[in-house]
């Protein structure tokens, strides 16, 4: 009943989404996401992290036909591509196999089978809907919000020493190889989650039961409840609303060379393109989530995760697509949206009513000063710079006593789901 709830939910969602593009002559989450059965995608990549998802419900062999499958039937396609003059996009297969493992959940299996293979279509399915729908929001957020508050957060920002403007010309200064794998580090950043994801669920063909906890439910959640924030408080960046990408819509061409001037910020004007998805930084918060669940692993993927969040924060600065104040608050949310997310598996109490409350008041703390403090806090930054990385320390700080106390407690962190009477079949 819990997973027809949550399937309903987010299919009701997703409609919605749907209604809310086609309001403004463009297609929705779904409609992107049906034309790649066809189609050239998009996001190749982030198909076959989707279809790498849904086998951990499989046997190796399975994965082996699976895998196999979705490659076959991407030659295909690209030969077709080719013949016509077509580009030699892939991703194709990957998402004709999920749903193909779809038709034989619904057909071939029953009782516990069927739905554990119905979960790992849905976990390789959210991955893939999620970043379609991320972008559904970016467009909503641009066509109803036609002032940002981009004047505010620069003016802030100069409590942290203008951080967007110094890593912007440090980046500059690497040259093409440090843009090249900025770049890549911000553009695949699903796919790191999904590499996490896998060695936390690399037991479930084994097992036949998911973890109660894992980084695919935080990183959903937060890229569902962080756009809501995106329409509150709009944001398009320095690069666009202080630096050339602005065009006219930009108050001067000052990003990255030239920090902005102290004066009472106002509303600007900007166009109905350019997303307004800058406060908080959700890249941020969902580096910082895949640092938190790859300190559980072997020392290469902790490697991986620390460096994923060093980059992904240089990349964030150094590209203006955010301020210093986004990144302060984009790790403040994750924090709180991981630990209702553990909080929900472990159960509630009340040192997860405390670490969830401290963390929310803190993020609505930072938004109204970034809003209506912000000339306050440029012009005593020796005050309000230690302010603004003390208090999301504390936060970093109680997650990590309360969560070490819930570690060494007698709930477990990841409870499993009970284990089906059915004996293990194959995938014909």
């Amino acid at each position: 009943m819990l997973w027809g709830a949550a399937g309903a939910a987010i299919l009701g969602f997703l409609v919605s989404l749907e209604i809310a593009a086609r309001h403004y002559g463009l297609p929705g989450p779904v409609t992107n996401q049906a034309r790649e059965v066809v189609f050239a995608p998009t996001s190749g990549p982030l198909l076959y992290a989707g279809l790498a998802l849904m086998t951990v419900v499989l046997t190796w062999r399975q994965r082996f036909i699976a895998v196999g499958a979705a490659i076959g039937i991407d030659i295909v396609f690209c030969l077709v591509r080719w013949a016509v003059g077509g580009g030699m996009h892939f991703g194709n297969g990957a998402l004709w196999v999920i749903l193909g493992c779809a038709v034989i959940a619904l057909t071939r299996r029953t009782g516990q089978e069927r739905a554990l293979l119905l979960k790992g279509v849905g976990l390789g399915l959210l991955l893939v809907t999620g970043h379609k729908t991320g972008d559904t929001w970016l467009l909503i957020t641009s066509k109803t919000r036609p002032m940002v508050l981009d004047q505010y957060v620069a003016t802030a920002d100069h409590a942290l020493g203008n951080p967007s403007w110094l890593v912007g010309r440090v980046v500059a200064a690497t040259g093409p190889v440090g843009t090249h794998v900025l770049h890549g580090v911000y553009g695949q950043l699903p796919l790191a989650a999904a590499i996490v994801a896998l060695y936390q669920l690399r037991n479930v063909a084994v097992e036949r039961r998911f973890p109660g906890h894992h980084l695919v439910r935080t990183f959903l959640v937060i890229g569902l409840l962080g756009p809501a924030v995106y329409m509150i408080f709009p944001v398009v960046g320095p690069v666009f609303a202080f630096g050339a990408d602005g065009g006219h819509w930009a108050v001067a061409n000052l990003w990255p060379d030239t920090p902005t001037p102290i004066r009472p910020p106002h509303r600007m004007a900007f166009d109905g393109i350019t997303p307004r998805n800058c406060m908080p930084s959700l890249h941020t918060a969902w580096a910082t989530t895949i640092f938190i669940h790859s300190r559980k692993g072997p020392r290469v993927l902790r490697a991986a995760g620390a460096f994923w969040l060093v980059a992904t924060l240089g990349a964030t600065l150094g590209f203006g697509y955010h301020y210093g104040a986004d990144l302060v608050a984009g790790v403040v949310f994750a924090l709180t949206v991981e630990a209702a997310m553990r909080a929900l598996d472990r159960g509630w109490d009340r040192s997860a009513s405390r670490l969830i409350a401290g963390g929310a008041t803190v993020f609505v703390a930072l938004l109204v000063s970034y809003r209506y403090l912000p000339v306050e806090m440029a012009r005593h930054p020796w005050v309000f710079g230690p302010l603004l990385v003390l208090v999301p320390a504390s936060v970093v700080l109680h997650y990590v006593r309360t969560t070490g106390r819930w570690d060494r407690g007698p709930v477990a962190e990841l409870r499993l789901e009970p284990r089906p009477a059915q004996p293990r079949s194959e995938l014909v």
